[in-house]
């Protein structure tokens, strides 16, 4: 399964099992977006991230941490 940014929910799980002792209530937009980017299954284009999406991400993951 290829990750695109707009999997926003699958990205959250993924971060969540990949990165258990990073508290996603503290990390920065920038770091996030790299996680993101470094996951394996993830293939999309750096460009098309913005704020909303990365906090969308960020909200879906504290949820799924929760």
């Amino acid at each position: 399964m290829t990750l695109k940014w707009i999997d926003v929910q699958d990205i959250a799980i993924e971060l969540a099992d990949n990165h258990p002792n990073v508290d996603p209530l503290t990390i920065s937009f920038p770091d996030l977006r790299e996680k993101v980017m470094a996951l394996p299954d993830f293939d999309d284009d750096p460009e098309r991230c913005g704020e909303k999406v990365l906090e969308a991400i960020q909200m879906t993951w504290i949820e799924e941490r929760d």
